[in-house]
């Protein structure tokens, strides 16, 4: 693969890879708990409810944060995609124990999607002002990106 395309997805790349790993970690603790308490247990619904619930939310992760990265900025968009990572173990978890442990992992996941989605659009729209108007605004926006990321650290 050429170096400059690398260069461009790297980032990315990582991420995917950390989230298929955590995907393999959520599996393994479904297939644990099935083997080891019986399949109508209330743990194993709540294992196995959590998983569903990460697995039906991966596909739009994913699609969004290569858009984001691609469309506008690799860096915001893997420290997004890390972040979500987080707060995904994090809502895991918490569905372990009680379904009301949960509630800030998901309503903090939901935020880090909604600026993954504001990435893309945003991208998507510089990309055709300067495709059809010539006009570029990819570096102001980039700046505002990078400082706008750090404010996913706060809960």
């Amino acid at each position: 693969m050429e170096g400059s395309v690398m260069e461009n997805i790297f980032l990315l790349v990582l991420v995917t890879l950390l989230s298929a790993l955590q995907n393999a970690f959520f599996a393994h603790k479904v297939e644990k708990e099935c083997k080891t308490s019986n399949v109508k247990s209330s743990t194993f619904e709540r294992v196995y409810c959590a998983n569903r619930n990460c697995m039906d939310t991966y596909p739009t992760f994913m699609a969004i944060m290569w858009c984001a990265g691609v469309c506008l900025s690799q860096a915001p968009a893997a420290f997004a995609g890390l972040m979500y990572l987080f707060v995904r173990q994090k809502y895991f978890v918490g569905y372990m124990g009680q379904i009301s442990q949960s509630t800030p992992g998901y309503l903090f996941g939901k935020r880090i999607i909604a600026f993954l989605v504001l990435m893309s659009v945003v991208g998507v729209i510089n990309f055709l002002l300067a495709e059809y108007f010539a006009i570029d605004y990819k570096e102001y926006i980039q700046t505002i990106t990078k400082a706008a990321s750090a404010l996913l650290l706060i809960p």
